[in-house]
């Protein structure tokens, strides 16, 4: 499938398929990593071309993103091969039958929209699996609807607007002593791919601050570019592209073309979008779905090579363009010396301030859906039950949509001008370094810092208990039946007396040993146990100390769970804590 496992993962590669639908469905599920919490959370993309390496490369870009937004959620990204020529039908059905081959995967992934995908048919998820297992929701399931207002270009302006304040200090760096940091009402900017996320930002640039808006100068789709060095009209193009999807062609022909218009002598139009990047201005926005916008030759087929780049100072990534695959990674630090350390680019990668859309989702968990506003078990996936039954409780979902759209507010903002703070740290500190690599040390070191204050409580997984006078037959049956590693065997009041492990049970029956034989041949009474409270940390080192492959977790003298190799190996960074130690 061409993935690359690594310290990071991946934890779950699914290939679903539903064949018996009249009109195919399938796709695949990445949950890349867990550790900064479970569940997974991810975008649902849906394009003709989706492959598991490339919902990978997704998935990662998530586990980073979570991370740098100091989220408590682990990476995962999910995508659909959309079958072409689909009617407005056939396409509902795609989306519905998708939601029903995620159900199974609700508690390590929930999905939201990508490209492809939008909040309508997160609600057509939310219908099928319920309003806590998919994020994005309209504000009538009380969601905060990425698509509508935004979140992901958010994280762009605020990003480039924190970039302008930390900049100076990038003169020390010989690439940029002769850097001429613009006021903020003369940046210009280019925004590849005026889509979801470049239409709005163009549009929240002027919302932002309205007394220092920039001049969106240029902006590209799959049609073309236009160009304007005094600006473009933004909210002329954004109203044209809620309406029409692509803008660029249907503007100059419309307004410009065949119009007297004033500004024809200074508007430029090609119908090659990629050459937008040969243009300059201070600050380009790559915002089209494409990893690869620049490289240093043709060989990655990318959209632009850097010897015909326009004259840029920072480039603010919208787009995804991370990839774990290691050939890729090296293509990327190769663009991003001659970009960075020989034209004096910074470039501020995605995760780090893209990820306003995840911080907007997030909240839709961290600021639960209250008992009484989830939709009741007896009619989930019936629509129109579900549509009478939103509206009956529309008010409060209004409310609580609002709540979740101000905490996200805030949040993004708080978190992304960390990112940009500590990119900029990062740089002057280590003059040979890369944005790349700072971005990458900023959201692992965000991941093992989550580690290190976890503790047993956040990953234990339930614990069988048996009772002292059960046989070994009975606690034989119990390990199978419940697939963990360890019973605990305990007294009439319930305190942990002993364990049997399928270690135990081996050696006794190469003892010839009778099954019915009383737990108290065979169990291990000298038990090691953890606290709750213990963490991550400690109970590795317990584990390795004495050996053991799991242990009981303790509280009061009551088992309240165990941990074991597997669960660290499945639900933490260990072997990253141990190189860290």
């Amino acid at each position: 499938m061409g993935i690359k496992v690594d310290r990071l993962g991946p934890r779950l590669v699914s290939c679903m398929w539903n064949e018996d639908s009249s009109v195919e469905i399938g796709g695949f599920l990445v949950v890349d990593n867990l550790a900064m919490g479970q569940p997974s959370m991810g975008g649902t993309r849906m394009l003709p071309d989706i492959t598991p390496d490339c919902i990978h490369n997704l998935a990662r870009g998530m586990t980073l993103k979570n991370a740098a937004a100091d989220l408590p959620f682990g990476g995962g990204k999910s995508g659909i091969v959309r079958p072409e020529n689909l009617s407005k039908k056939e396409r509902y059905a795609v989306i519905k039958g998708f939601g029903q081959l995620l159900r199974r995967y609700k508690k390590i992934y929930i999905p939201g929209p990508d490209v492809g995908t939008n909040d309508s048919d997160m609600k057509t998820f939310a219908i099928e699996n319920g309003l806590n297992n998919v994020v994005s929701k309209p504000a009538d399931m009380g969601g905060n609807r990425i698509d509508e207002l935004g979140g992901a270009a958010s994280g762009i302006v605020v990003a480039t607007k924190a970039l302008l304040e930390h900049l100076p200090r990038l003169k020390q760096l010989p690439q940029f002593k002769n850097l001429v940091i613009p006021k903020p009402s003369d940046l210009d900017i280019l925004i590849q791919g005026f889509g979801a996320v470049g239409a709005n930002v163009a549009r929240l640039f002027h919302e932002y601050d309205q007394d220092n808006c920039p001049v969106i100068k240029g902006i590209s789709d799959e049609n073309g570019y236009l160009l304007n060095s005094d600006g473009l009209p933004w909210k002329q193009l954004f109203d044209m592209w809620k309406e029409s999807a692509t803008v660029t062609q249907k503007y100059f022909h419309d307004h410009v073309l065949h119009k007297k218009h004033p500004d024809l002598n200074r508007m430029v139009f090609s119908n090659s979008c990629n050459n937008l990047l040969t243009e300059s201005a201070f600050c380009l926005i790559p915002a089209s779905p494409v990893f690869n916008y620049l490289d240093v030759d043709t060989s990655t087929n990318p959209a632009m090579t850097t010897d015909r780049m326009g004259t840029w100072q920072i480039i603010v990534e919208g787009a995804n363009t991370y990839s774990p695959n290691p050939t890729r990674k090296a293509e990327r630090k190769r663009m991003e010396r001659h970009v960075y350390r020989d034209k004096g680019v910074l470039i501020a990668t995605d995760y780090l301030v893209n990820s306003g859309g995840v911080i907007y989702a997030a909240h839709e968990r961290i600021i639960p859906t209250p008992d009484h506003l989830l939709i009741p078990k007896n009619i989930l996936g019936n629509s129109s039950a579900i549509d009478g039954w939103l509206e009956k409780n529309r008010d409060e979902f209004e409310m609580l949509a609002e709540r979740r759209r101000k905490a996200a507010v805030e949040k993004l903002e708080t978190v992304i001008r960390r990112n940009m703070k500590e990119l900029i740290d990062g740089l002057c500190k280590d003059a040979d370094s890369l944005p790349c690599e700072i971005a990458e040390q900023i959201s692992v070191q965000r991941i093992a810092t989550m580690e290190k204050s976890r503790t047993a409580r956040d990953i234990m997984e339930n614990a069988p208990t048996i009772g002292v006078d059960k046989s070994m037959t009975d606690a034989a049956c119990l390990l199978i039946d419940a697939h963990v590693p360890i019973v605990n065997v305990i007294s009439e009041k319930g305190k942990l007396v002993g364990i049997v492990t399928n270690w135990d049970i081996t050696q006794a029956m190469a003892s010839n040993l009778s099954m019915d034989s009383p737990l108290t041949r065979v169990m291990t009474a000298d038990v090691i146990t953890n606290h709750p409270d213990a963490t991550i940390i400690d109970c590795i080192r317990k584990l390795e100390h004495h050996e053991i492959s799991a242990m009981p977790i303790v509280e009061e003298d009551k088992v309240v769970g165990f941990i074991s190799g597997d669960i660290l190996a499945r639900r933490t960074l260990f072997r990253l804590l141990q190189t860290m130690k």
